[in-house]
């Protein structure tokens, strides 16, 4: 099996015995989430049970692209029931990068399955294909950093001549293992808990750190130095090189403009200063494999490796306070990795904080009664008394521990913060990351899964460009009427109005069509096969012919060159609709229903009101729409969505997917279609069939 190594570790910590699944088995799912989510409707016969029952089964993936040379592809998929989701616990999904599963192919395994829980912490060691599972009481209490340091020197030894290390094979090596670990915000069971590798690529979204902790396993380490067999080894070597070629950073004209700032440096080997507005940057770094490097070093060390909302969610209280970014948001940051905290989970929440304690409602002897220094927002005395508790959930921290739309249910107030919108959870209990008022799709995307979606496919494209150039002045270098048409092209719908964000478009089929789109394209390329979500779909591009990228063609180049296997592109969405309909099956089987699929109430009754890029402009977000025939980018701000309207599309969307529209489930029909007759059974079986 071309791309991977053949074998699937099985871990069971309760009676800490270790035994092997064939990959080959799972094939039909391409690897990554695929094969994890296939794993865990086989192994899991009760879905509905909770995230910290050890029963609940967590499958760790690499994908099919990983520890190749298909550039931007050392990310790591994991699998289980999510401890973050709100009100449910849905079966869930999150990505982290680095080098983890590049290195564990190396070291024998395509992935992890981990079942039960230990009576005690362990971490698990992998080297050269030997399994161990250790006691890990004396790293318990460890921050993630102290945590792979330890691992390091348990498992290297002794540093020889020219920086080599010998493996228990007597192979030479001189990278480190590849660590995961959790914090003490994982050892005590929170629900915004994350795993953590290396200084700040995480399994973020999900809140899995605290399924570790519930299951008292501290770390994975994986040392090893064997390799991933690819069937045209030449060919995936000159597709490498000709999306360098026709679509990487040309040296020689060497131009970043504002929208490229945020797509990087595309198959080039550019410096990149994204994600990084303090002043001590560099260089940059990237995953296994990378061309985009998008990951920050600096001269302090702060916030090295992490990016976008990992090293700015205190930027905007930094900024507020000091009039300037400091390095108090890169410290910020550092205290967020080291304790193990999802920190996208605080960039808007901070605010709902400070919103509860100007009103009177939060603070010493109030009614959410706190010693948090409130009135330190902006100050790194705030943000570590906050991450500090939240962590070893004292004080306030308990609640907040639970994540915050669970902690303001047991404060009583959260119908009215939704209705209002100063708790900003926009989507099972996320916090709004892309306004789905504005850009819609990525609302859609999100309720009718598991969690923020978290796909930027067409958001460069749609959003990024048109809003940082016209706001400064400038004219986007690629008209709205060309994104439709490119992105038109593509199979297997064929139609430009997927990128029409006018009004009168966002409850149509035709936005029904790219929600399909992105989750079909998401679930097969990215999740599965582990292209990077900050790289791939490549729809614009600085560096190619007319500002075009390389999707669909370099996609299909680099599956060809690692599989052998031609597939057209409408083939590789349908593998993303059928993975993406068993996820759908689970949460059927978790008690899903169509009912549950909503917008909290905000949304409705409260205008978006942009995001501001220029200074003392007001806020746009601009957007292609078509009106009376005409493409143009147009501000879509402010606008809130229609609920009612909002039940028509989703009704358009499920018979678009195939499932019955009156109870959003999937019908045998579709998923026989899909060659999932023994999913529909259990579906029957269960009552739960559309």
């Amino acid at each position: 099996m071309y791309g991977y190594t053949g074998k699937i570790l099985r871990v069971n910590l309760t009676t800490r015995q270790t035994s092997t699944i064939s990959t080959s088995q799972y094939a039909e799912w391409a690897g990554g989430h695929g094969i994890a989510a296939a794993i865990f409707f086989d192994l899991v016969k009760d879905k509905t049970i909770s995230c910290f029952d050890p029963k609940n089964t967590l499958v760790i993936m690499g994908g099919l692209f990983s520890g190749t040379a298909v550039p931007a592809t050392g990310r790591t998929e994991m699998v289980g029931i999510q401890a973050q989701s709100y009100p449910q616990e849905w079966f869930g999904r999150s990505n982290a990068g680095g080098r983890f599963s590049p290195m564990l192919k190396y070291a024998g395994y395509d992935g992890i399955v981990i079942e039960g829980a230990a009576d005690q912490p362990v971490w698990i060691n992998i080297v050269e294909g030997d399994v161990e599972i250790l006691d890990a009481g004396y790293m318990w209490g460890l921050d993630t950093w102290e945590t792979q340091k330890l691992v390091y020197s348990k498992v290297m030894g002794i540093k020889e001549v020219g920086g080599f290390y010998t493996t228990k094979g007597m192979k030479r090596i001189t990278q480190n293992p590849a660590v995961l670990t959790i914090g003490p915000a994982g050892e005590n069971k929170s629900r915004i808990a994350s795993v953590l590798t290396e200084a700040g690529n995480a399994f973020g979204q999900g809140g899995f750190g605290g399924v570790w902790g519930s299951k008292n396993l501290k770390a994975i380490s994986a040392w090893g130095t064997g390799g991933v067999e690819v069937a045209d080894p030449k060919g995936l070597l000159d597709a490498r090189l000709w999306a360098e070629r026709n679509y990487g950073w040309d040296c020689a004209n060497p131009t970043l403009n504002d929208w490229q700032f945020f797509i990087t440096s595309h198959f080039g080997g550019q410096p990149n200063p994204a994600w990084t507005p303090w002043a001590d940057l560099r260089r940059s770094s990237g995953c296994t494999g990378c061309h985009l490097n998008c990951k920050p070093k600096t001269s302090t060390g702060s916030a090295n490796g992490a990016i976008c909302i990992d090293g700015l969610f205190y930027q905007d209280w930094d900024l507020a306070r000091h009039g300037k970014i400091t390095e108090i948001s890169g410290k910020a940051s550092d205290i967020c990795q080291r304790l193990g905290i999802n920190n996208f989970e605080l960039q808007y929440n901070v605010g709902y904080i400070k919103t509860l304690y100007d009103r009177g409602i939060l603070g010493k002897g109030k009614a959410i009664d706190t010693n948090l220094p409130v009135d330190k927002i902006g100050e790194v005395e705030f943000i570590e008394d906050l991450l500090q508790k939240i962590a070893h959930r004292k004080e306030i921290g308990d609640d907040l521990a639970e994540g915050f739309p669970r902690a303001a249910k047991k404060w009583g107030r959260i119908d009215e913060d939704l209705r209002e919108g100063i708790m900003p959870a926009m989507f099972w209990g996320y916090p709004i990351h892309y306004d789905t008022r504005t850009e819609v799709y990525w609302g859609y995307c999100s309720i009718v899964s598991d969690r923020d979606i978290n796909c930027h496919d067409i958001n460069v494209a749609a959003y990024w460009m048109p809003s940082l150039d016209i706001p400064a002045g400038k004219t986007p270098v690629v008209s709205a009427e060309q994104v439709a048409e490119w992105f038109g092209e593509f199979p297997p719908f064929h139609d430009p109005e997927m990128m029409n964000f006018s009004t009168n478009s966002i409850y149509s089929i035709h936005m029904a069509r790219t929600t399909a789109w992105i989750l079909r394209y998401s679930r097969f390329w990215k999740q599965s096969c582990g292209l990077c979500d900050n790289a791939f779909a490549d729809i614009i591009n600085p560096y190619g012919k007319d500002s075009r990228g390389l999707t669909p063609t370099g996609e299909l180049k680099f599956y060809k060159a690692v599989t052998g296997e031609d597939i057209t592109f409408e083939e590789s969405l349908k593998k993303g609709q059928k993975i993406f309909n068993l996820d759908k099956a689970i949460w059927t089987l978790q008690g899903r229903h169509r009912d549950m699929e909503k917008f909290p109430e905000y949304v409705y009754n409260v205008d978006s009101l942009g995001t501001t890029y220029v200074p003392g402009e007001p806020p746009s977000y601009y957007m292609p729409t078509k009106e009376n025939g005409t493409w143009e980018y147009r501000d879509v701000t402010p606008r809130h969505l229609d609920e009612a309207k909002v039940e028509e599309w989703k009704s358009i969307y499920y018979e678009l997917e195939g499932w019955d529209p009156s109870t959003g489930r999937p019908k045998r029909a579709t998923l026989e279609s899909l060659g999932m007759k023994n999913v529909a059974d259990e579906l029957e079986n269960a009552g739960k069939l559309g």
